[in-house]
C-alpha cells in the first residue's frame, strides 16, 4: 500500500486519468486499450500522440504492458494492484443482488453444509467466477472418542459430539498399532475431551502429552497425534470446502494457454491441498482482501484473482471464509460488496445457529 501512495503521488492528474481509464476498459471488456480509444473518453481534449506518451511512461512505471506491436495496452499485476489499493470504486450492493443472495436462506436451518452449498451456488451465478466457501468446524463438545482398525494400514476415528453430531474418518495409523494401543489411546483422549470442542482439546492436547507421556507407551502417543491430526488438518477433511462454477472461470479465459493452468489450480482446489491456505488468505483481520494473479502461491499458476473475506461466529472468532475466483479482470468494484455482504451473512447464520 505504501508503495501504491507513493507512485500515485509522482503521477499527474493526465497520468492518472489514462491509467485509470485503460484499467476500467480492460476490466470492462477484457481487450488491450488504445490510445484512439481513451481520444473519446478523456476528460480534456488531448490528442492520441500525447496519450501514446504517457502510456510508454506507465509502461515504463510497469504499471501497463503491450501484449503486442501496436495492439493498445493492458495493465500488469502490478497496475492492477494499485488500482485496486489507490483507485478502485467500490459500488453498493445491488437490490437484486441482495435479495438473491438472502433466498439462500431458509428459516429455521438446520443443516449448514446445504445452506452454504446453496448459497456458493448462488456466488457463482451473481458473479459469473467460480465461488469457493470454506465451511466451519464443528464445534460442539465432545462427547465420545473411538478408534477401530480396518487393516494393518488402516484405521477409522469416530468422533461423537454432545450435540449429537458424528464424524466419522479414515487414517493411516502408525505402523505396528494393536487393539490395546489403540484401546489406550482413546481412553487417555476421553478423559481430556469431556466438555471441549475440538479446539479446546487441541490447545490441551499437547500439554497433557507432555505432562503424562509415561503414561502411554510410543505406539498409543504416535496414535493419539495421528488420530487428532485428522480432524484438525484443514487439508484433510473433504466436506470443508464447497467448490461451485468451476466451467464459469474455464469459459471466462478465451486464451488456450491459460486453460490447462485454471484446470490446476481447480484440481487443486478439489483435492482440498490448498484448503488451509485459502483460509490463511482472509485470516488477517475482518473485511474483504483481494489477491491478484501469483501474488499468492495459490495462484502463481493460474494467474487468477480471489477476492475472499471472512465470516466469524458469534465470539467473534473467524470460523470460514467465501471467496470468488475470477480471471484478474474481475469487476473487482461490484463483487466486492458481495463477497462482503455474503460473509456477514453467513457469519450471522452461523453466530444464530449457536445460541
Amino acid at each position: 500500500m505504501a508503495d501504491t501512495s507513493r507512485i500515485l503521488a509522482e503521477l499527474n492528474e493526465r497520468s492518472i486519468e489514462v491509467f485509470r481509464r485503460v484499467v476500467e476498459s480492460y476490466l470492462d471488456r477484457g481487450e488491450p486499450v488504445g490510445s484512439r480509444t481513451l481520444t473519446r473518453s478523456m476528460s480534456e481534449n488531448i490528442s492520441a500522440t500525447t496519450i501514446r506518451n504517457v502510456m510508454q511512461d506507465l509502461e515504463f512505471l510497469g504499471l501497463l504492458d503491450s501484449p503486442h506491436v501496436s495492439a493498445g495496452r493492458v495493465p500488469t499485476e502490478h497496475g492492477l494492484r494499485m488500482f485496486v489499493d489507490g483507485l478502485l470504486e467500490v459500488e453498493d450492493l445491488d437490490d437484486s443482488d441482495r435479495h438473491k443472495i438472502d433466498a439462500t436462506i431458509t428459516s429455521n436451518e438446520s443443516d449448514v453444509g446445504a445452506m452454504l452449498d446453496r448459497i456458493g451456488s448462488a456466488l457463482s451465478a451473481l458473479t459469473s467466477g467460480a465461488s469457493l466457501v470454506l465451511a466451519p468446524k464443528h464445534e460442539a463438545p465432545i462427547k465420545h472418542i473411538e478408534f477401530v482398525s480396518l487393516a494393518s494400514d488402516r484405521a477409522l476415528v469416530v468422533l461423537v459430539f454432545a450435540d449429537g453430531h458424528v464424524e466419522n474418518r479414515v487414517f493411516m495409523p502408525p505402523v505396528g498399532q494393536t487393539p490395546s494401543s489403540m484401546r489406550e489411546a482413546a481412553n487417555f483422549l476421553n478423559s481430556l475431551a469431556a466438555g471441549k470442542t475440538l479446539s479446546e482439546l487441541r490447545s490441551s492436547f499437547d500439554l497433557e502429552i507432555e505432562q503424562r507421556r509415561l503414561d502411554l507407551d510410543r505406539l498409543a502417543r504416535g496414535l493419539v497425534e495421528q488420530g487428532l491430526a485428522i480432524w484438525e488438518n484443514e487439508g484433510e477433511v473433504p466436506e470443508r470446502l464447497i467448490v461451485h462454477g468451476r466451467s464459469n472461470l474455464l469459459a471466462a479465459d478465451g486464451q488456450r494457454e491459460n486453460l490447462e493452468r485454471i484446470r490446476t489450480l481447480f484440481d487443486d482446489l478439489e483435492r482440498k491441498r490448498d484448503i488451509a491456505e485459502f483460509l490463511e488468505l482472509a485470516d488477517e483481520g475482518e473485511g474483504v482482501r483481494i489477491f491478484i494473479g501469483s501474488e499468492n502461491k495459490l495462484f502463481s499458476l493460474s494467474g487468477s484473482s480471489l477476492v475472499v473475506s471472512p465470516y466469524m461466529n458469534a465470539d467473534r472468532k473467524i470460523v470460514g471464509a467465501v471467496g470468488v475466483i475470477g480471471p484478474t479482470r474481475l469487476n473487482y468494484g461490484r463483487i466486492v460488496p458481495i463477497v462482503d455482504y455474503t460473509a456477514q451473512l453467513v457469519g450471522r447464520m452461523i453466530g444464530d445457529r449457536r445460541q
